[in-house]
């Protein structure tokens, strides 16, 4: 098997790092479908299979966000802060929405 070396800053080896630790790969596990689909001329978007179970996980709950909404505003408020403040311990949130 070929080895490919790249530089990358700090900054985004910590947050692959994390990535790959909350899904439970190594980084290479984490980067190898996205270079493979990479290197494909025939592929658009580089996405993986967590990407696709992810995206089906948040249509799900903008429903149930939408049912919370109607019923009781502040508990749909206080289930984002709860939501932000997880997304925010495991990396998640772009810096400009970091507390």
């Amino acid at each position: 098997m070929a080895r490919v070396t790249i530089r990358i800053d700090d900054a985004l080896h910590l947050r692959l790092q994390r990535r790959a630790r909350s899904v439970g790969v190594s980084v290479a596990e984490l980067l190898r479908p996205a270079i493979d689909q990479a290197a494909d001329p025939r592929s658009g978007y580089v996405y993986t299979t967590q990407d696709e179970i992810l995206s089906g996980v948040i249509q799900t709950l903008a429903i149930v966000a939408a049912s919370i909404r109607r019923r009781s505003p502040e508990t749909l408020e206080e289930g984002m802060a709860d939501a932000k403040q997880m997304l925010n311990d495991r990396g998640l949130l772009p810096p400009e929405e970091r507390p």
